[in-house]
């Protein structure tokens, strides 16, 4: 029984990180359609959202079969635990890819309109934490967990200071507003991935320390 659970539980590790490059590479992809205003590869970012939902559920599905089958304890049912939750955040990290794909293809259609936000400074650093989280999953690393976790912070004051930014725009320019509410959006995209890579850092340390790290007020000594 052991040893069937170990060969599962090495299935399971192969799916998740099968999930975590795949939706790491839609997210890239995403910010690098903004950037170009490239419809085209929105549009593929968008069409290959259905492969990213069918991983997820048969993600899920392993889990709980792993669940049925051995009745998993300590440090197995931790781990299958945080691959259950970091699935969940891995997918919506995949929906609010596709979100910024369709931003695009409505800012596309005005090429020569200036973008108001530096939000690929924002998109660089939500990147590099969510590449830093998965890595802190596959090396099994505290160290890279905790530093996601604190960078969440940094994030949403790029974000406040879009939003101050926003306002500002829209009344010197509201003829523009439909415009400027999708280029903002992209930002608000990239706060909620930046809190989905923060939730798989914590779910990291959970699985390694069994210590629960969320609503800790910035604590992550």
């Amino acid at each position: 029984m052991r040893v069937r659970l170990a060969r599962d539980i090495e299935k399971l590790k192969k799916r998740v990180l099968s999930l975590g490059a795949l939706v790491e590479e839609r997210f890239k992809m995403a910010v690098k359609a903004a950037e170009c205003r490239d419809r085209d590869m929105a549009q593929i970012v968008i069409d290959g959202d259905v492969e990213i939902d069918q991983l997820e559920v048969d993600l899920e599905e392993e889990c709980l079969k792993i669940f049925a089958l051995h009745q998993p304890v300590a440090d197995h049912l931790r781990y299958i635990v945080a691959v259950l939750k970091m699935n969940n955040d891995l997918e919506r990290i995949g929906d609010l890819a596709v979100n910024i794909a369709e931003r695009v293809i409505v800012i596309a259609e005005k090429p020569g309109m200036a973008i108001p936000f530096d939000y690929f400074t924002m998109a660089q650093r939500s990147q590099d934490m969510l590449e830093k989280a998965l890595d802190s999953m596959v090396n099994r690393d505290l160290t890279a967990a905790y530093q996601v976790c604190a960078e969440d912070d940094d994030v949403d004051y790029m974000k406040r200071a879009m939003q101050t930014l926003f306002v500002k725009e829209v009344q010197n320019r509201p003829e523009d507003v439909d415009y400027l509410v999708n280029t903002f959006l992209i930002s608000r995209h990239l706060e909620r991935i930046a809190d989905h890579a923060t939730n798989i850092a914590e779910d990291v340390i959970y699985m390694i320390t069994g210590e629960i790290h969320r609503h800790r007020g910035g604590d992550f000594s």
